[in-house]
């Protein structure tokens, strides 16, 4: 039973971290901009978000929880965000192809997460940890999660956790809900159409780019404050990447629905970690690098049963990844 438990905590705070990446891009591709910049944005936020928690709390002799919460969060959105705003000004004024510029963000994203948070890293040392922040981040809730199984799976985490839960749900409500997400899903269909019907497409295009971007990049400042203990190595950047591309995949795999993304992201992170859990509950042996590879596997056996089964209210947005011409319509 201890292995169980421990089992889902691991895959819960794992999935998390791709839930927050994989909201954020489904916000961005219902705009009709497939962001391959995912990996580099979320880097950002992380970074940034960790340099500012770190600097604040060595800053002052005694931290406040609630301001170390706000620093960390908005270096993290703004940066994240600011970093979308490259990709929709490339991508939705200038036009440049949107896969080019995607992974070119990746790789400038990761690499300036890396450059910026070296500087915090004490010579001599291959890390450093903002101790402050991580009490405040992986906190847990008060007397309910010592209430058994049910306490220990479910009210073991911090409060970005249960956050991640709050967007998802309200992302989802937004896009079947309320007129502005409706006219954002319109734009991704026929964006001629909507321009027609008199929707701002651009400012739509540019409000989804940079708020996805800023929930993109909240998934990175989680990761660093609570799944990695609030230490920043350089190779965490590297491990940033590699589950930013899981969120790419996770929202093809819950065919861009923002609710059963949290569900995916959990059995992303039940698949993740099953080689260090499953041998001592069943007794089979797995191995890690098959293990590993389970969450890719299972979204590419999705698509192939997905396409299969195709039905309308299944499939992306019909203008993702294409440019808008508005001279064209």
């Amino acid at each position: 039973m201890a292995n169980l438990i421990a089992w889902i905590i691991r895959a819960v705070v794992f999935g998390t971290v791709v839930l927050y990446g994989s909201i954020g891009e489904t916000i961005t591709e219902k705009s009709g901009h497939l962001n391959l910049g995912t990996p580099g944005i979320m880097c950002i936020g992380g970074a940034f978000g960790f340099v500012g928690a770190y600097a604040y709390e060595n800053s002052v002799s005694d931290p406040n929880a609630a301001v170390c919460i706000l620093i960390a969060l908005s270096f993290s959105f703004i940066s994240a965000m600011l970093a979308g705003l490259i990709y929709a000004f490339l991508t939705v004024s200038l036009l440049v192809n949107q896969n080019v510029v995607g992974l070119t963000l990746t790789i400038f994203g990761v690499g300036i997460g890396k450059f910026f948070g070296s500087y915090v890293i004490p010579e001599g040392t291959v890390s450093t940890k903002a101790s402050f922040a991580n009490s405040v981040f992986s906190a847990k809730i008060p007397f309910l999660s010592g209430l058994g199984f049910i306490g220990q799976t479910v009210f073991s985490y911090g409060f970005m956790m249960y956050l991640a839960l709050f967007i998802a749900f309200a992302a989802y409500f937004f896009f079947q809900k309320t007129r502005t997400g409706l006219n954002l899903r319109a734009i991704g269909e026929n964006p001629a159409t909507a321009d027609a019907a008199g929707i701002n497409v651009t400012k739509y295009k540019y409000l989804a780019i940079a708020i996805g971007s800023g929930i993109t990049g909240l998934g990175g400042v989680y990761y660093i404050l609570d799944y990695n203990s609030a230490t920043w190595a350089t190779a965490a950047g590297d491990a940033i990447e590699s589950l930013a591309w899981l969120s790419v995949a996770l929202v093809i795999f819950v065919r861009w629905n923002t609710a059963k993304a949290i569900w995916g992201a959990y059995l992303f992170g039940l698949c993740y970690w099953a080689y260090a859990f499953v041998p001592s509950i069943i007794g089979i042996s797995i191995n890690t690098d098959i293990a590993e590879m389970l969450p890719y596997i299972v979204t590419i056996l999705v698509l192939i049963i997905g396409n299969i089964r195709s039905k309308k209210g299944h499939q992306g947005p019909a203008y993702l990844g294409m440019s808008y011409y508005r001279e064209e319509r």
